[in-house]
């Protein structure tokens, strides 16, 4: 008969979805100091941009995906992909704007914006697959030992 915990843990999903935040947001703070150090202004102001708006859409749209997956999972595919379609157009928008008033080059370093989005990006997805693969989320919701050995004793 297999063991099973009494201690009830909280849900392994948001720890994840928070272990990745707080790394991406680390690495985030690290790429804009280097831009301010390298680069001035600019550099910071693109690099703290692009880190932001990444840690943003990916946490939004993890939250989300964790959300439907756990109410009704037989949607979480589709909602998965429809998330995932949905940050690639909010990125997509927030650059173009940034184009279109011209402060991109200017104003905000495009290398460094860039570069806060690759390093969010990669961070985000090294912290995610590592914290997933060592999450404990158990396989099989057994039933309490006690409760099942009560319901047992009351069918005798």
């Amino acid at each position: 008969m297999p063991r099973t915990s009494q201690r009830q843990p909280g849900d392994p999903g948001l720890g994840v979805l928070l272990g990745a935040v707080l790394a991406a947001v680390g690495a985030g703070i690290a790429v804009v100091a280097l831009a301010a150090l390298t680069g001035g202004r600019p550099s910071a102001l693109g690099a703290a941009i692009g880190a932001g708006l990444v840690i943003t859409v990916l946490a939004l749209g993890s939250f989300v995906v964790h959300v439907v997956a756990d109410a009704m999972p037989s949607a979480s595919l589709l909602v998965a992909l429809l998330t995932y379609g949905l940050q690639i157009a909010v990125l997509v928008a927030v650059f173009a704007t940034l184009d279109r008033s011209g402060d991109l080059g200017t104003v905000v370093s495009r290398g460094w914006l860039a570069a806060g989005v690759i390093v969010g990006t990669g961070v985000w997805i090294a912290a995610q697959t590592w914290l997933s693969t060592k999450a404990r989320i158990p396989l099989y919701d057994l039933a309490d030992p006690a409760a099942s050995e009560r319901e047992e004793a009351g069918a005798r």
